[in-house]
């Protein structure tokens, strides 16, 4: 018999979220994971807020939130906020009730913006790494470094001279401006949009845009980025970040590490730098040869190169490249919509935190 189409209202409703969402699904293994994590941040949280006035958005659903917006590509606040209204799976992962109210996105952004003094992602990446569910598949010896480009929300027109010489804007709010001849330089030219993006090239050829550059220090056991850091763009910035995230993962560490990168990394003072901390630096040899017909000094000799562990490092640090491209690609951090080096900072140490838990429910099944 042929089905009826009608629709008619109900007086009450007993829909209950935990029974909706799929045993299997992978949100689950995720939710537990990022469950225990917040509740181990709560003194955090604690010292966050006052204990009078009003309520504000809980931390805890503010990051649930944050999350989804990671792993479903949700490209504004305005986007997330609409989605968790009427999506069932998303209220649940957030903590919501079917008839609870859904925050207006502003209010939601002005929030999160509580969580940059108190460096809530750092801390949150390393509570991920510290739950027992993580830190099995971590490696403590050997270890990959990158940085990758984050272009700053801010347009090219915006850059200008710091002492105002040149051309005042002309008329309207996108206005033309001709740079034909003229020399840009951060010593001398800076954004008006957002001041603390440089202009940056990554290679010759390539044109200079204003960004950031976010690092990341990976295991090499299951590929999980164990550290996270935003700086601004400079030609020395990758191998600083190299040098202070491997101090703040196993500061004063007597063991001998592993430490690989690309051949940008290939600098004496780095590679000197990292055998004072008794650490192998497993980096890939710039020895190619320039225009000019040199070659160029490597500092990676075959005391390195000689061992199987060095090919084994090379082969494994290229999944840091994963972690980069599924940032820019579903997280939506090709191109970041926030302004200011402390709040980029945030949403790529979070956003790294996010690619470690997507990782999980791989990793667990196949353990």
């Amino acid at each position: 018999m042929r089905g009826s189409d009608s629709t008619s209202g109900t007086l009450f409703s007993y829909v209950d979220l935990e029974s909706r969402v799929p045993a299997k699904h992978p949100l689950r293994v995720i939710k537990a994971i990022v469950d225990d994590v917040l509740g181990s941040l709560d003194g955090e949280f604690e010292r966050l807020y006052e204990g009078t006035g009003r309520q504000s958005i809980a931390p805890e659903r503010l990051l649930r939130a944050s999350l989804l917006q990671a792993f479903y590509s949700v490209r504004s606040e305005r986007q997330l906020m609409e989605q968790i209204d009427y999506n069932l799976l998303f209220r649940w992962f957030v903590g919501l009730g079917i008839d609870d109210p859904v925050w207006d996105h502003s209010t939601f952004s002005k929030n999160r913006d509580r969580l940059l003094e108190a460096d809530v992602a750092a801390k949150f990446l390393e509570a991920v790494l510290r739950h027992a569910k993580v830190k099995r598949f971590l490696s403590d010896d050997h270890f990959s470094v990158d940085g990758t480009l984050i272009e700053a929300w801010a347009s090219m027109k915006s850059v200008r001279a710091k002492d105002g010489s040149d051309e005042p804007p002309g008329p309207g709010r996108n206005a033309e401006r001709n740079f034909h001849g003229q020399t840009r330089a951060n010593d001398t030219h800076e954004s008006t949009t957002d001041p603390d993006a440089k202009l940056y090239r990554k290679g010759n050829g390539q044109g200079a845009k204003l960004c950031f550059i976010g690092h990341a220090l990976m295991e090499n056991r299951s590929g999980l980025v164990v550290k996270a850091h935003l700086s601004q763009a400079s030609g020395t910035a990758e191998r600083e970040a190299a040098i202070h995230m491997i101090e703040c993962h196993s500061p004063g560490s007597a063991r001998r590490l592993t430490l690989a990168a690309d051949k940008g990394y290939d600098a004496a003072s780095f590679v000197s730098a990292l055998r004072q901390m008794a650490v192998t630096p497993h980096i890939a040899r710039n020895d190619a040869v320039t225009k000019t017909g040199k070659r160029r000094s490597t500092t990676i000799d075959a005391r390195t190169t000689r061992h199987p562990g060095y090919t084994i490092s090379q082969r494994a640090r290229k999944r840091i490249e994963e972690a980069f491209g599924w940032a820019k690609t579903v997280a939506g951090l090709n191109k970041t919509k926030l302004r200011g080096t402390k709040r980029v900072a945030f949403k790529f140490i979070f956003t790294m935190a996010a690619y470690n838990l997507i990782r999980m429910p791989g990793l667990l099944a196949a353990a």
